[in-house]
């Protein structure tokens, strides 16, 4: 599963159960975040065992783009059986306040510093 544009580059491995956010998410609105939001829904249906969210190498993600990964996080949360690892990178602004909130949604959740 992958979606690529000039800007951006969201994919999911299957393998490791990983799903990759790269360059930046600055779409406008949440009607331009739906096939991000239908990869998402499809990845929870699937039910890993855990999965992994790598953001180490998402340089910007809008208010829009918070919300969706909000909304993501806790759907990950109402499937019990379903743990989550959410890696950031320090070097990046935004990361470090905007991901720990994200443990207010899901306590369990771990977050990963690379």
């Amino acid at each position: 599963m992958e979606i690529k544009t000039e800007d951006y580059h969201v994919s999911y491995d299957t393998e490791t159960t990983t799903i990759y956010c790269r360059g930046s998410l600055r779409l406008s609105g949440m009607e331009e975040y739906t096939p991000i939001v239908q990869l998402f829904t499809q990845v929870v249906d699937m039910e890993p065992a855990l999965i992994s969210f790598n953001l180490t190498e998402l340089q910007f993600l809008n208010s829009s783009g918070i919300n969706v990964l909000s909304k993501f996080i806790i759907k990950v949360r109402q499937k019990k059986k379903v743990q989550m690892v959410v890696q950031g990178s320090q070097k990046i602004p935004w990361q470090g306040k905007s991901l720990k909130n994200l443990q207010r949604l899901m306590p369990n959740l771990q977050l990963e510093w690379l």
